[in-house]
């Protein structure tokens, strides 16, 4: 059963493409694959997800470090 956020973010990779991200399974592909920065957020980000993956922190809360990690690598997120 794939762990979803109440609300999707849109993100804005470099290069013009946009991603739809749905839930922490997705933002740990998209920071595995596309991250431009790899700052302490992203770290943060990348714990925080496979850590709401297996229910020991809220989805909640890894969308909102996601959302830090994007801020910090200078990404637009909706």
């Amino acid at each position: 059963m794939q762990v979803l956020w109440s609300h999707p973010i849109e993100l804005g990779m470099t290069g013009g493409d946009v991603r739809m991200v749905k839930g922490p399974s997705d933002a740990l592909a998209c920071l595995a694959d596309h991250w431009p920065y790899r700052g302490p957020y992203y770290v943060a980000a990348r714990s925080a997800c496979r850590a709401a993956i297996d229910g020991r922190r809220t989805c909640e809360e890894a969308r909102r470090l996601f959302l830090s990690a994007a801020e910090e690598a200078r990404l637009k997120a909706h």
